[in-house]
């Protein structure tokens, strides 16, 4: 039970946190530059709540405009989207991967802001140190194959496919690896591909199929 209650309390300070982008952006579509107070008036928040996520209104509104940028589930995919889950894990990646390579400046100042806090200390335990946009685009890649996998397996497939999908992984091909970016596509389609096909075998297995 307390696992489960720390998981609420997770999942409710995010919630505060997206309420806060989402609040930014609707301000901001209306052309002008808000304040921090502004925004957590229009997110029915606390000033104080705003400021213990945001530590300022330029973080928050950096941080906005990428919101606005990320891919929508909705429209990636339509009632005519394949339901193979490696087929509509690639297309989130590629989404995503456009969508970083657009905005790779402001991403990794959040990403270096965010490292900053951890080496001070801050453990994330009482605001979240990122918001988490890749899960739920991989929770929706794989919603119609939720049955191909058992429970467990499905939960450590997402985990890893966010280890894969995402700025951290846009850095590493980059910076570590040295890659351009057709290579570092190519890599990122081949490893969500062999998590994918691990994850099924895993499942045969467990139930005597494989």
């Amino acid at each position: 039970m307390a696992d489960s209650a720390t998981r609420a309390r997770g999942n409710q300070k995010q919630r505060t946190r997206k309420d806060l982008l989402q609040a930014a952006s609707r301000l901001m579509k209306q052309g002008r530059k808000p304040g921090l107070e502004e925004v957590a008036a229009e997110a029915m928040v606390s000033r104080a709540t705003a400021y213990r996520h945001f530590p300022s209104i330029d973080a928050l509104l950096m941080e906005a405009s990428l919101d606005v940028d990320t891919p929508d589930a909705g429209k990636l995919f339509s009632t005519r989207a394949s339901d193979d889950p490696a087929a509509r894990l690639l297309r989130v990646d590629a989404a995503l991967h456009d969508m970083i390579l657009a905005n790779e400046a402001p991403l990794r100042m959040m990403l270096a802001h965010s490292l900053e806090r951890v080496a001070k200390g801050e453990s994330g335990d009482e605001v979240p140190l990122r918001q988490n946009r890749r899960t739920p685009l991989i929770e929706a890649a794989l919603e119609p194959a939720r049955g191909q996998f058992r429970p467990a397996t499905l939960e450590t497939l997402t985990q890893a496919l966010a280890l894969v999908i995402g700025t951290e992984a846009m850095v590493v091909c980059k910076d570590v690896l040295q890659l351009d970016d057709a290579r570092a596509r190519k890599v990122k389609r081949w490893a969500i591909r062999a998590l994918v096909d691990t994850a099924r075998r895993s499942g045969m297995d467990e139930t005597g199929m494989g």
